[in-house]
């Protein structure tokens, strides 16, 4: 398949090694420009924003939640086709104050509103180590599991197919609408559950409460801090 990433941060640099791995085709652009790839760690070309949706099957936003604005005169006209998906997650500290957000509208729903079509979220709920480095065969035993939300089954199905190629089980977690159950501050975030216990994971995530685990993780985090001891300080505030 063609891939189009637009971000080349930590997950969108890993997605573009393990897609580029697998035989895909892929292209990587940045918002700025393409100038500011030419120290990256990618895989695949590096294009300018505006060739970014050329050519593509795939397109995936790895950037923070408060940019996306900046690319809906880009993805609002692009065929219907092509599958968007975000893989980004809200925090207030870095991402400047979404009202909505804040308001309670699922972060995937206002980026959705944001670009003028659907969005499938996932590639969100799992740290960008445990993407780099955690894959295993499909057949492998504690397999860990990513979830995929969307409004569109197809899609969602194909989405699903690509984490397990890169070494995940899949979750089907609903609807956009239902994807804040992916989102910071929820059982199902960062924690690197199989997939049963993440089916149980999202089955308890609390709307009200997840801001303020969010924070609290947030507060408790050392830059000191391995790699488990994020993982470990994610389950034990966000099962609390």
């Amino acid at each position: 398949m063609k891939f189009g990433i637009v971000g080349a941060g930590p997950i969108g640099s890993t997605l573009s090694h393990k897609l580029h791995d697998s035989g895909h085709k892929v292209k990587v652009a940045d918002v700025r420009s393409v100038k500011h790839l030419k120290d990256k760690n990618i895989s695949g070309q590096a294009v300018e924003l505006q060739n970014i949706v050329e050519d593509i099957d795939i397109l995936i936003l790895s950037i923070p939640t408060d940019v996306m604005p900046k690319l809906s005169h880009i993805i609002s006209n692009i065929p219907k086709d092509i599958i968007v998906v975000d893989t980004s997650n809200y925090y207030p500290f870095r991402d400047n104050k979404i009202e909505a957000i804040e308001d309670g509208t699922p972060e995937s729903i206002w980026v959705s509103q944001q670009l003028g079509r659907d969005v499938v979220k996932a590639f969100n709920n799992q740290l960008a180590y445990t993407l780099a480095n955690k894959g295993t065969p499909q057949d492998s035993e504690n397999r860990i599991a990513m979830a995929v939300a969307g409004n569109d089954i197809k899609e969602k199905e194909i989405i699903m197919n690509i984490v397990s190629e890169v070494g995940f089980d899949t979750i089907d977690s609903g609807e956009l609408k239902d994807s804040w159950k992916q989102q910071p501050g929820t059982p199902a975030y960062c924690t690197e559950l199989t997939k049963e216990d993440l089916k149980i994971a999202l089955a308890n995530a609390n709307k009200e409460e997840a801001p303020s685990l969010r924070d609290k993780v947030i507060e408790n985090f050392s830059s000191e801090f391995t790699h488990d001891d994020v993982v470990n300080l994610n389950r034990k505030i966000y099962n609390a």
